[in-house]
């Protein structure tokens, strides 16, 4: 396993290692001793949850206010490109963002601690992603970061994605703090 420090405090790519024959393949996805060692033992997981969207469908940038969600990302069909950004006050990396393309053919993992908004973008005619949480989801907590806010300077593949309307209303950064 191959693991990847971000330009955000404690964001990491986690690349499993992929046993590949005539067959078809196998990987690990999550084993808890290894992934505690990675991430940190205080991160349990309580929750897993799927996506399916089509092409250009962005969802995100989505946190919760209260109750502050770590994600474990990986697309598991198609390609999206997955974004999180630092939302921690306190931390050395408040405001950055960081990018990767997670596919169903590269097999990496992003682990979003808590604290950051989490969005992706469909590369792909569809793509379906899965991710784990430490935390349950609490409707009434989350809020959504304007995708293209220009105080963030996200630079998305895309510039004109499918959202919903609540990411088309979502709030600036400058009105979080």
């Amino acid at each position: 396993m191959r693991v990847i420090n971000t330009n955000i405090e404690g964001c990491l790519v986690i690349q499993p290692n992929i046993h590949k024959d005539s067959r078809g393949f196998f990987l690990e996805t999550y084993q808890e001793k290894k992934y505690s060692e990675i991430i940190g033992a205080e991160h349990k997981f309580v929750q897993d949850n799927q996506s399916f969207s089509s092409l250009g469908v962005l969802r995100g940038l989505h946190f919760q206010e209260n109750y502050p969600q770590g994600k474990l990302v990986r697309c598991t069909r198609g390609k999206v490109y997955d974004v999180a950004v630092d939302l921690r006050p306190q931390s050395k990396t408040f405001k950055k963002w960081v990018g990767i393309e997670l596919n169903e053919d590269n097999f990496s993992q992003l682990w979003i601690p808590p604290g950051l908004a989490h969005g992706f973008l469909v590369l792909s005619e569809n793509a379906e992603i899965q991710y784990k949480c430490t935390n349950y989801y609490y409707p009434e907590y989350e809020k959504s970061l304007l995708w293209n806010d220009p105080n963030i300077g996200i630079k998305w593949p895309l510039t004109d994605p499918i959202l919903s309307d609540k990411d088309q209303n979502a709030i600036l950064f400058s009105d979080l703090f």
